[in-house]
């Protein structure tokens, strides 16, 4: 595929979008990737990482070796992915802290548009594919239901958690850093982003390349074989995801952290009517509007790159 520079800054933009979204817990910049009409070319060259290239560059050089493995593509998405989920998790974190409703409201939007561009790509509606959605809306649902764990200190348990998040982080709909908070990794992670602890970085880091190289496959294979029933059960899980995202929330029960800090345990959504304090229904309503038509953007960028 010959592409131009400005092809490449395209792909780091959309790098940029996954990053950002990544960063929050419970968007899936997955979803992203997926609009933004980058998801196979991703998921193909990250399977495509074994042992022939190694046999590639011995054999005929680096310009081959880098050929092969696409690296212009991965280059630039990454560069993009890196830069903003560092910087980005620093102000998700305050938005989330101090403006829950208007950041929530934004993704709410968001992935509003995303289920129905993802699923118009179900070429084939049969009772397969319905039952696909709705396995994977209560499998979504599920996941953002469950606990927030303790925070877990262990630099080697990052390996481990990196390995599970990247495999939800390229999964449309199943958020990577929603899993970092079940597992209670996601403060550890920016922690060590924040004072730039670079062992328990590289343990991370090597969790996220080994699950990202073995996952990829399975995802291939998925796509190849049963690609609308795969398609299906990305819709359910985007959908599924959304009571994440929904805005306006009623704790339930709190939990003490490590810090000695009460934080909220258990959430259920409420209606904005039934929120104890500002709703902020005009804000939120626009934001979600931005969200939305965020998407309707990327989705047009992706046609046209």
């Amino acid at each position: 595929m010959q592409r131009r520079l400005i092809d490449y800054l395209v792909i780091s933009l959309k790098g940029l979008a996954m990053g950002a979204a990544d960063a929050v817990p419970g968007v899936s910049g997955g979803t992203i990737a997926f609009i933004s009409g980058i998801y196979e070319e991703l998921i193909n060259t990250i399977s495509g990482v074994n042992l022939s290239l190694f046999t590639t560059l011995k054999k005929q050089g680096f310009k081959a070796f880098w050929k092969q493995l696409n690296g212009n593509f991965i280059l630039a998405l990454l560069l993009g992915i890196v830069i903003s989920f560092v910087s980005f998790m620093k102000l998700a974190k305050y938005l989330i802290e101090y403006h829950p409703i208007l950041i929530w409201s934004f993704f709410f939007g968001l992935i509003v548009a995303s289920i129905y561009f993802v699923g118009k790509q179900i070429t084939k509606w049969n009772i397969a594919t319905v039952l696909a959605i709705i396995i994977g809306t209560a499998i979504a649902y599920y996941v953002t239901t469950i606990p927030a764990s303790d925070v877990n200190d262990s630099p080697y348990f990052l390996f481990f958690a990196g390995a599970i998040a990247i495999c939800a982080m390229i999964l449309p709909g199943i958020s990577g850093s929603f899993i970092l908070v079940i597992l209670g990794a996601y403060k550890t992670l920016s922690d060590a982003i924040d004072v730039l602890d670079i062992k328990k970085l590289a343990l991370f880091v090597g969790g996220a390349v080994v699950g990202l190289l073995s996952f990829s496959h399975v995802l291939k294979w998925l796509f190849k074989t049963y690609h609308n029933l795969t398609l299906a059960i990305l819709t359910g899980f985007i959908l599924g995801s959304l009571n994440k995202v929904w805005p306006w929330k009623e704790v339930l029960s709190w939990r003490t952290n490590s810090k000695g800090e009460e934080v909220p345990l258990l959430e259920q959504s409420i209606s904005p009517t039934s929120f104890d304090g500002e709703p902020q229904v005009l804000f939120a309503a626009g934001l979600m509007l931005i969200g939305f038509l965020t998407i309707i953007l990327l989705e047009r960028i992706g046609k046209k790159s």
